[in-house]
């Protein structure tokens, strides 16, 4: 057998047994091309069964060094992929090389503990990028002001004003029916299904509960099992046009690019942790499986206060070189 045939092994069994995503096995796909792609030219022959068996150590990462040298250099005009971003595609390809090799392994007969020793680097976590207050607070009324019947304006108000005011991923309010809102109505929470089929309760403020009630009043089609939020055709409303609604909006209003139906989310979480609600609430609003993951909201909003301390800092009363002075005294231990 062919290293080409392993692939095609390989790439069949995770479709097949492990129900990968067409996407997932392009990435696979892609990563073993450029690796026997390199291994060809390095070794100077196509790699067969008994030459992947013999790959060193060395080998794997000769290839991993080469493909981060290529990210990181422009070529044909192209800017150079940033560092965290070569982190990440190098992670993913450490990650193609185990599997195919503990493929091999278990499937092939072929033992090659070398890919098993790679060590996968840590890509930075992205910080979420809330919105601001004000900004927030704008962009139900304002995404329901491009449209341009009222059964639209009203739909979108009560949407955009739901993923803020509660925290909703976007696909979550839109998989909500006019039923989940009429059960939510005498407590005041709706049931919500998120990731893995985890539900929550996601409480309504005095304003969401308006808007949604006025909603279900214009509602073209109120039965309990018809979508809450209906496109113009009746069907459930595509995410892609909410968000293409707001990406218009925040165009006209000159918001940046990460001004999407998911930051009112983080905004939600970020707006409360600085008004003092607690990370373990927080986490159950949002629907968090770990804490690990609602504490980003801490580092960015420990980001923010370094930021306003480093515009701010410059012009406080005793100016910037007495406190670069002070800053200095504080290093050395010394009193003020």
């Amino acid at each position: 057998m062919t290293g080409e045939d392993a692939v095609v092994a390989f790439l069949s069994w995770l479709a097949a047994e492990r129900g990968a995503s067409p996407r997932t096995i392009d990435a696979y796909r892609g990563d073993l091309a450029l690796f026997f792609s390199f291994m060809t030219e390095h070794r100077g022959a196509p790699l067969d069964l008994k030459a992947l068996g013999a790959l060193s150590l060395s080998d794997l990462r000769a290839w991993l060094a080469h493909e981060q040298t290529r990210a990181l250099t422009p070529h044909g005009g192209r800017p150079a992929t940033t560092r965290d971003r070569a982190a990440r595609s190098r992670a993913r390809r450490v990650s193609t090389l185990r599997s195919f090799f503990r493929f091999l392994d278990r499937r092939l007969n072929v033992e090659n503990p070398a890919a098993q020793l790679l060590v996968t680097p840590r890509a930075k976590t992205p910080l979420p990028r809330p919105l601001t207050r004000s900004d927030a607070a704008e962009v139900a009324p304002g995404v329901a002001a491009t449209e341009r019947t009222p059964m639209a304006q009203a739909r979108d108000e009560a949407l955009f004003l739901l993923l803020y005011g509660a925290g909703l991923r976007i696909s979550e309010a839109l998989a909500l029916n006019v039923g989940d809102f009429d059960a939510a109505r005498a407590g005041g929470f709706l049931r919500i299904v998120g990731k893995g089929g985890k539900e929550r309760l996601a409480p309504l403020v005095p304003r969401v509960l308006d808007a949604l009630t006025q909603w279900r009043r214009a509602h073209p089609s109120p039965a309990r099992d018809e979508p809450l939020f209906p496109g113009v055709r009746g069907g459930r409303l595509n995410a892609a046009v909410a968000q293409r609604a707001m990406r218009e909006w925040r165009i006209g209003e000159g918001l940046p690019d990460h001004a999407t139906p998911h930051a009112l989310r983080h905004s939600f979480a970020t707006h409360l942790l600085e008004g003092g609600a607690d990370l373990r609430s927080i986490q159950e609003l949002l629907g968090h499986a770990s804490l690990s993951t609602t504490q980003r909201y801490t580092l960015a909003d420990e980001a923010r206060l370094l930021d306003v301390w480093e515009r701010a800092h410059p012009r406080a009363a005793l100016g910037a070189a007495d406190g670069a002075e002070g800053l200095r005294a504080g290093e050395k231990g010394e009193p003020e």
